[in-house]
């Protein structure tokens, strides 16, 4: 079902488990030329974001179409499926819109120019011959909004290995709330975590207690403060 020659590639593996999982489940439920023709119904099941499937579009692991279907760009070096067993994809204008290199990879026929999918909040459109990682440049937008900037190396993998993130805007509303406590405000900001622990321990999902209580203190689920033991 799914070729080492594929998956054992440091381009895969250098993605974030998350995202490698995404295309693993698409892989199970695409028909037999590799579409997908409900890829964000896949990704609410396994709580995948936005970030994984731009990973594996500018990574060129999968092609999407403006109609919200997507193709497994290596499909055919993953599976051959016998002529007997074989059913055409239903998905026949966007399998128009593919060629084939010599190994069986798909590619965009060159003479076809619109297949273009917005996979972002409304914001960002991918172009399939850009390389660019968009999942690192999110990285960079929560590197310059943290205030304590040490070990930014032990923080960008910390980044990568999240699974299930939120939104860099969700990330960026909450590490804004956290910026205002007394708690990161004191003795010029000593007792602000490392952003790579702030990471690892999901620390976004933190509460800053309100006025009516103990200013400045962060809560960690049910567990008291230590001011209050």
């Amino acid at each position: 079902m799914f070729s080492l020659k594929i998956i054992d590639t440091d381009g895969f593996l250098d993605m974030p488990i998350s995202a490698r999982e995404l295309y693993f489940q698409f892989g199970m439920r695409a028909d037999d030329d590799g579409f997908v023709g409900n890829p964000k119904r896949i990704m609410k099941m396994i709580g995948a974001s936005d970030d994984d499937i731009k990973v594996l579009i500018v990574k060129k692991f999968i092609i999407p179409f403006e109609s919200g279907v997507c193709v497994i760009s290596d499909w055919k070096i993953h599976n051959y499926i016998q002529t007997d067993r074989y059913q055409e994809t239903q998905f026949k204008l966007e399998k128009k819109a593919l060629t084939e290199d010599d190994s069986g990879k798909y590619l965009l026929d060159g003479s076809i120019p619109k297949c273009i999918q917005n996979v972002s909040t409304g914001k960002v459109r991918l172009e399939l011959g850009k390389v660019r990682d968009i999942y690192m440049s999110d990285f960079e937008e929560f590197w310059k909004e943290y205030p304590r900037k040490i070990g930014k190396g032990k923080a960008s993998e910390s980044w990568k290995k999240i699974k299930n993130r939120p939104s860099l805007e969700e990330i960026l509303k909450s590490l804004e709330k956290q910026k205002k406590c007394q708690q990161w405000k004191k003795d010029g900001g000593q007792y602000i975590p490392h952003p790579a622990t702030w990471l690892n321990q999901g620390r976004w999902d933190d509460e800053v207690e309100g006025e009516d209580e103990k200013p400045g203190i962060i809560t960690f689920g049910n567990k008291k403060p230590i001011w209050q033991k």
